[in-house]
Formats: structure tokens, sequence, C-alpha cells
């Protein structure tokens, strides 16, 4: 006997099938992210310090805006007036601002295979965070898929033979900004605000003492200008994403971008990529398959656990 379509049964197993909008914001965010490197090769002429600063001016102008038009102000009046929320805003401020200017250090080196493995770690670095601070659970099989992309993130960091510097700063200012943002109650639009703004002050006294201002930018000034909605928009997503779905799903989800960045780094910028680098991204893509059928098989236990 089938359920009725309107019966409580039937509505809560259609409910089941919809897509969780976190998973689309996210997918959203991590391929702006992962076409990024295009874009800041782009303004490669400019030292990375000059192209962060402009990153968080027009991101600023961008996010100023936006708050204006949606009457974010009172509320922008009381996160400013709540120190622990303007304490942990500052910390992700810091997080972001770092890693915002090693990716640039990297992107216009050479390196944007070395960011994407950054961003590689980043998820399994994500999981554990999940698991340890926010008391995440997973399934047998999803541990398995975690193991196995540590195991071939970890091979690859030996087998470059050194400390991957940039990986690892990458990896980690990311997953933990994301993990203060998913634990401050604060709105993604209001949040980024407020960190454009704390590091708003250095960004304009860096381009008026040292950097590139507008002036000098010439004809390149738009790219500069657009900067800021490559910057906030992919930022919006994921903030919002992480409000949404489990930490430990969201960073697995992000092997999106680093997969893009790979792509772009082999076919179009010609970066080279030994054997042993290929195998471990290989086994990672593994890992990945195998998550994914441990939380399919999870989704479908949970479908199935409905009220009669």
């Amino acid at each position: 006997m089938t359920d009725h379509p309107l019966s409580p049964r039937a509505g809560s197993m259609a409910g089941s099938r919809k897509i969780n909008p976190g998973i689309a914001f996210g997918i959203a965010a991590y391929v702006i992210w992962g076409l990024l490197p295009s874009f800041i090769k782009l303004l490669h002429p400019l030292p990375a310090p000059d192209i962060l600063a402009h990153r968080i001016l027009w991101s600023l102008l961008l996010l100023t805006i936006l708050a204006v038009a949606l009457r974010h102000g009172p509320v922008l009046i009381r996160i400013m007036r709540t120190p622990r929320l303007l304490l942990a805003l500052t910390a992700s401020a810091s997080l972001i601002g770092i890693n915002w200017l090693v990716y640039i250090i990297a992107v216009n080196g050479g390196h944007v295979a070395q960011a994407s493995l950054g961003y590689f770690i980043n998820p399994l670095v994500n999981v554990v965070l999940g698991v340890v601070i926010l008391r995440e659970r997973l399934g047998r099989i999803e541990a398995v898929a975690v193991l196995l992309a540590t195991a071939a993130v970890t091979f690859l960091a030996i087998w470059q033979g050194s400390i991957p510097y940039i990986p690892l700063i990458l990896a980690f200012s990311f997953a933990f900004y994301g993990l203060i943002r998913k634990m401050t109650p604060v709105d993604a639009l209001d949040g980024l605000l407020v960190e454009t703004s704390i590091l708003a002050p250095a960004a304009f006294a860096w381009l008026m003492l040292a950097g590139t201002t507008l002036g000098a930018a010439g004809p390149g000034w738009p790219l500069l200008a657009a900067s800021g909605v490559v910057t906030a928009l992919p930022l919006l997503l994921f903030a919002a994403a992480a409000k949404r779905v489990r930490y430990s799903d969201l960073g697995l989800l992000q092997y999106l971008a680093p997969t893009l960045q790979l792509v772009l780094a082999v076919f179009v910028y010609g970066e080279k990529l030994h054997p042993a680098q290929i195998g471990a991204f290989a086994l990672i893509w593994v890992a990945l398959a195998i998550y994914a059928v441990g939380a399919s098989i999870s989704a479908r236990r949970a479908a199935m656990v409905v009220p009669d």
C-alpha cells in the first residue's frame, strides 16, 4: 500500500529528497575559489601585498553598499558593542588575511599546484575539527575515507622532502577561519563586513605608504575593483553554507576547489606533476568516493526513520 501524497509520511519522505541549500551554497563557493587563480594571474604584475590590500578595500566597499541597502546598521552596531563577537571576528579576520596573502604569493610565484595541495589538506583539518571540537560523529565507512585521504596527503608531504609551508598555512588558516565563523552567531554579510573593516586600516596604510594606488594601476584598475566581488561573493556563500550543513560534510565538499586549481595548474599554466603526486591525488579521489558511499548509506537510514 502506498502513502497518500498528502499524508505526513509522504511529506517527510519528499522533504528528505530536497537538496540542502547549504550544499548548493558550498558548491558555488568552491567553484569560484577553484577558478580564482585565473583572476589573480591577471593582476600578477602587482606585488602580493598590493593585491591583498585592494581585495580588502574593494570588498569593504561592496559589503558596505549591501549592508546599507539591506538596512543592517542596527545589527552591525550590536556586533561592534559585543566584545565576545568582536574578538571572534578579529581572530577570523586575521586568519583570512593570512590565507589571502599566502594564496596570492603562491599563485603569483607559479605554485598553483602547491596551493591546491593546501586545499586538499584543508577538508581533512575541517573533519578533525568537526569531530574534536564540534563533537560531530563519523561512521566507519566515512572514517576509512578520511584515513585514506590523510595517508595520501601525508605521503605527498613526505615525498616533497620538506615541510610544505604554503599548503599547511593555507589549510590550517582557512579551517580555523571556517570554524570560528560557524561558532560565531553573526550573519554572513555582517561578519564579513566587520572582518574587512578590521583589516581595512592596515590595507589603506599599505597602499598609501608603499603600495599601488588606482592612479598608478592605470587601465588595469577595473580588475582591482572587481577583486571585491571575487573576494566577497565566495566567502558569503561559504559562510552561509557553514551555517546549514555539518562542518565535516562541508570540509569534504571542498575538494571541488583544489581539483579545479590542480586542473588549471597542469593544463593551463604548465606546472609539472610527478607520478607520485598523481597517485596521491588519485587516492584522495578514491577516499572521496568511499566517503560518498558512506554518507549516502547514512542518509538512507535517516530517511527510513520517520514517524508513523
